[in-house]
């Protein structure tokens, strides 16, 4: 098989092995759910996919459920169950819409009563209900994409801002319990950070929040200032949590693939955190490494890079990743690279991520694109696509970070 043949079979296993059918499945089967009624809240990219699995195990015990997902996620009707799609990674009226239905359904619960709350990443944006204006909301959460800042800063103060965010949503399903499934998005699981943590308590404070407005000098009014003075639930007493997936797994399930089709694999890391361009051109030093032993060689590195944004154009972090790594393999016949967002949307694109190989950059040198030029104004997304350089898989149903993957075939 060629080396682009393999990277489809990788990139197949690693997202099927990572649905969360399975781990809901084991989550919820021979659970006790309490004698009172049982409700179902969805929030995330995985929303969707979680809740039909969900719903077909609950059966008749499910009373009324509300799914939240990210838009073109939904993959139709889910019986007793209410479907919103919002706006990510800016949340929408559609965000909202479906977050004020949520509230909505766990008012006036009983202490018998459960609420299976299934949590995915995506869900900062997709689960909101501001304390602050809806346009000052966006314009702050496009003010942190900007400025490079990592998932939990954003998150820091994003929970602050919301009704919802920060174990506060949990503290409206009281007196009620709640049983809490999650699909990890952040390096190292922490609770509290997926999706904001709305039924987890917070281990932030308000002297970080504040420091990471003054670090990113961030545009807040005096309302949102206010806000971040206000500390959030730190004890809940309803909340009983699993985690159910992580990067790790889509890593190993990589490995799992890579070893399977002969190559010698290693995972570097599984959590990557720095820019994409410069895990990038980290890989593709590894690959010039390697290169030459004369062996089928794989490596991997799981986490989420973040993107610097310098210019107007369209891309995501795994397509500058790749972009950047086509630099630095540029002449070798042997090497690939590929990133791959494991939820099937990179950015605000309609790709997954980017592939990239040897012949990458003289192709786009002939198209009249210099690596260099594109990164700077951040269209990586135009650039691989004419190169075939995108990959599309369209929404998985899956949520667990990104895998960036080196092959170099022996």
């Amino acid at each position: 098989m060629s080396i682009y043949t393999d990277a489809q079979e990788i990139i197949h296993s690693a997202l099927e092995a990572c649905l969360p059918d399975q781990a809901v499945r084991r989550a919820l089967e021979g659970k006790e759910l309490g004698s009172g009624r049982v409700f179902l809240v969805a929030l995330g990219k995985a929303a969707w996919q979680m809740a039909r699995c969900a719903a077909e195990l609950l059966g008749p015990r499910l009373e009324q459920g509300v799914v939240v997902t990210k838009h073109g996620h939904s993959q139709g009707d889910i019986p007793r169950c209410q479907v919103f799609e919002g706006g990510h990674p800016v949340p929408d009226e559609g965000s909202f819409r479906g977050t004020r239905a949520a509230m909505e359904l766990v008012q006036d619960l009983a202490p018998q009563d459960t609420v299976v709350l299934l949590v995915s990443g995506g869900g900062s944006a997709l689960f909101e209900r501001p304390l602050i204006p809806a346009e000052e909301l966006a314009q702050l959460t496009s003010a942190l994409l900007a400025c490079g800042a990592d998932i939990v800063e954003m998150n820091t103060v994003r929970k602050r801002l919301s009704a919802v965010k920060g174990g506060r949503f949990a503290q409206l399903c009281a007196p009620a319990q709640v049983y809490s499934i999650v699909l990890s998005d952040i390096l190292g699981d922490h609770l509290d950070m997926i999706a904001s943590g709305p039924a987890y308590p917070d281990r932030s404070t308000c002297a970080q929040a504040r420091a990471i407005a003054e670090k990113y000098q961030l545009p807040l009014s005096g309302q949102a200032r206010a806000l971040l003075d206000q500390e959030t639930p730190k004890e809940l007493d309803n909340v009983e949590t699993v985690i159910t997936g992580s990067v790790r797994e889509l890593c190993s399930a990589a490995a799992a693939a890579c070893q399977r089709l002969g190559y010698e694999t290693h995972i570097l890391t599984d959590q990557l955190c720095c820019q994409a361009r410069e895990a990038g051109s980290f890989l593709a030093s590894i690959a010039r490494t390697h290169g030459q032993e004369g062996r089928s060689l794989a490596f991997l590195a799981g986490g989420e890079t973040v993107v610097l944004l310098t210019g107007k154009g369209l891309g995501g972090r795994n397509q500058e990743l790749a972009l950047s790594a086509a630099e630095g393999i540029s002449g070798m016949e042997n090497a690939l690279i590929f990133s791959l967002g494991s939820d099937g949307t990179d950015g605000p694109t309609d790709a997954a991520g980017g592939i990239v190989d040897g012949q990458t950059r003289g192709k786009l040198a002939q198209a009249g694109l210099t690596i260099h030029q594109v990164l700077a104004d951040n269209d990586a997304y135009h650039a691989l696509e004419k190169v075939d350089g995108l990959i599309r898989t369209g929404p998985t149903g899956t949520n667990v970070n990104d895998v960036a993957v080196v092959l170099l075939k022996g």
